[in-house]
């Protein structure tokens, strides 16, 4: 773009850990949150801290070891350790498998999971609201709205409407009120009526338009400007919808470049963030066969630039499964097995060079 490309900077020193508890670990960091103050929500699986992770863990930090962290950890942007809650409670059913998270406008916390059949709302401080959903389903229901099929939510505070990217089992996108949860609307790929997937893994498409039915319904973000951006992952793709679930467009992302080529190696829109400007110029998008941070032009849809390759190193990736961005545009990464991590990602302004020739900063930059 004309204007340039978003550069970046790694903060190693975020978050600030030990945690207050010393002998806390965290395991897959499955999602991530930035709420109205900027701080952090980081979603992890307490399940997924094994034998072998405490033993990496206590021999990595030299100190007692280990007790999982509760599910859901808050920083502050400077990555200093707030609070931590989750798990089983009165009145509701906690997820057997943590996956989405987002902070609304009401700072009201939502979580979801691949494995239910229902979403879970929360005050900031992990007071129980509200359940979307029948827990306890495990079949494919594309058509029942009643029951979600691997759910991950996101809040348009323009409507207090809750989109769902619906997801592992459903193939759909569906929306509800966000303070009632009465269903309001759902599509399918290209706007279809949702229908479920046949049995056996999904082929690879390597080229044309693709399914006509969503893949893994990973992700799901509504703009500044009222359009709706659908993150499919395993069909390498984001698709562009308007409020109600016309079609607009698609752009693909790193739809050969993955050396496996079979399903698994096309998870590469596996989480989408717009940047922080107005305008919401980019999409970033976690890259996650890849381990790349890709960087997405949001009017074309065409992949302008990546960084970050297949490490365990800080400030690289392995397992990126979802990101965010807060208003300074700092952008913050999820990553699940093996890493278990998140990382911060200092927003340093526009470039225009080339990343591997320097960087041209904008006048007054430091």
């Amino acid at each position: 773009p004309a204007d340039g490309i978003p550069y970046f900077e790694f903060d190693p020193t975020w978050p600030k850990l030990p945690f207050p508890n010393e002998d806390w670990i965290i395991g897959n960091v499955i999602g991530l949150a930035v709420d109205s103050r900027d701080h952090i929500w980081v979603l992890h699986r307490p399940s997924s801290v094994t034998e072998q992770a405490r033993g990496a863990a206590f021999t990595q930090a030299d100190a007692p070891c280990c007790r999982p962290a509760p599910p859901i950890v808050e920083f502050d942007q400077d990555g200093n350790f707030i609070q931590a809650w989750g798990g089983p409670g009165e009145g509701y059913t906690w997820v057997t498998s943590e996956h989405g998270i987002f902070v609304d406008h009401d700072d009201h916390v939502w979580v979801g999971s691949p494995t239910d059949s229902q979403l879970l709302k929360f005050t900031r401080t992990g007071e129980f609201l509200l359940q979307i959903g029948e827990p306890g389903h495990s079949e494919r229901t594309s058509s029942n709205p009643g029951i979600l099929g691997g759910p991950a939510p996101w809040v348009d505070p323009s409507t207090n409407e809750l989109y769902v990217a619906d997801g592992y089992r459903n193939r759909r996108i569906i929306v509800f009120d966000a303070g009632t949860g009465a269903f309001k609307r759902m599509w399918g790929g290209f706007g279809n009526t949702p229908l479920d997937p046949p049995p056996g893994r999904p082929a690879r498409h390597h080229e044309g338009e693709g399914p006509e039915q969503f893949g893994t319904v990973h992700g799901v973000k509504v703009s500044n400007d009222d359009l709706v951006y659908v993150a499919d992952r395993n069909n390498q793709r984001i698709q562009l919808f308007t409020l109600d679930g016309d079609y607009l467009k698609q752009g693909f992302v790193n739809r050969n470049e993955s050396s496996d080529p079979g399903p698994a190696g096309g998870r590469t829109v596996s989480g989408i963030a717009f940047s922080a400007d107005p305008q919401q110029q980019f999409i970033y998008v976690a890259d996650y066969s890849n381990s790349h941070v890709v960087i997405v032009e949001r009017e074309t849809l065409e992949v302008v630039d990546s960084f970050g390759i297949m490490s365990p190193t800080p400030g690289d990736f392995q397992g990126i499964h979802n990101l965010a961005v807060d208003s300074k545009g700092n952008l913050y990464t999820a990553e699940s097995d093996p890493n278990n991590r998140a990382q911060k990602f200092v927003f340093k302004g526009m470039g225009t060079a080339p990343r591997d020739q320097g960087v041209v900063w904008p006048e007054g930059s430091d």
